[in-house]
């Protein structure tokens, strides 16, 4: 979730670089009682270790997931994530987009008074921005507020925010209009599957089921699906 003119700073657009830096990233795990093991104390997890470089980023995605994502990020060239959290799926659309392209990041980050306390924010921030060969824009606010100013083409869109259905709904609606023709979106948590975490009651998975699965919405149809992941892409 996020948007940017609401909160009062301007987005923030880092330097382009010629080559890009990959952070550790600790994958989540199917069928783990924790979904990080080797960091399972609630002290660890808290996103200051991973600032300042005690530990890898936990991601909230499955490493089959992110393969996913870069596979269909790569080459594209105007690319939105709502919600950020650590940065770890910001990290393979980094990687993976055209080198001239834009990644815009959308997530208010619980839009912080003291930016220099909020380690979420910071850790992100530095393992996305590392060594990195794409222009950014971090738009810091929600996702609804972000998309009333909008006016961009985008070819990969990430719903990844607020995971209550009418809130993913929301996102769809606000930012799917100007998802190019042969553009996709990726909604994660969206599925059920062996050992997974989700539920039928996760709004990802509620909104997914309704809108792409039996009268599937027009134009538009599930391209890949693993794990939690779900891509979606308008009809040729």
């Amino acid at each position: 979730m996020s948007s940017s003119a609401t909160t009062g700073r301007a987005p923030e657009r880092v330097s382009s670089e010629t080559t890009v830096t990959k952070p550790r990233i600790l994958f989540r795990q199917i069928n783990r009682a924790s979904p990080h093991e080797n960091w399972s104390s609630r002290t660890t997890q808290h996103p200051f270790f991973a600032w300042a470089g005690m530990r890898p980023l936990l991601a909230q995605h499955t490493e089959a997931e992110h393969r996913a994502l870069e596979k269909h990020a790569r080459g594209r060239k105007s690319l939105v994530e709502i919600g950020v959290a650590e940065g770890a799926s910001a990290v393979a659309l980094r990687t993976a987009m055209n080198p001239a392209g834009t990644l815009y990041l959308v997530d208010p980050f619980h839009l912080s008074r003291v930016p220099l306390l909020n380690f979420m924010r910071r850790a992100a921030k530095g393992a996305v921005s590392r060594k990195s060969n794409a222009g950014i824009v971090w738009l810091e606010a929600f996702s609804h507020d972000a998309a009333s100013g909008w006016d961009q083409p985008i070819d990969f869109l990430l719903i990844d925010g607020d995971h209550r259905e009418e809130s993913v709904e929301q996102d769809w609606n606000d930012w799917t209009p100007y998802v190019t023709r042969d553009g996709v979106v990726a909604f994660h948590d969206a599925r059920l599957f062996p050992g997974g975490w989700t539920s039928e009651e996760y709004g990802p998975v509620r909104f997914v089921n309704r809108m792409f699965r039996g009268n599937a919405l027009p134009g538009w149809a599930i391209r890949e699906e693993l794990d939690s992941l779900v891509i979606v892409g308008r009809r040729a």
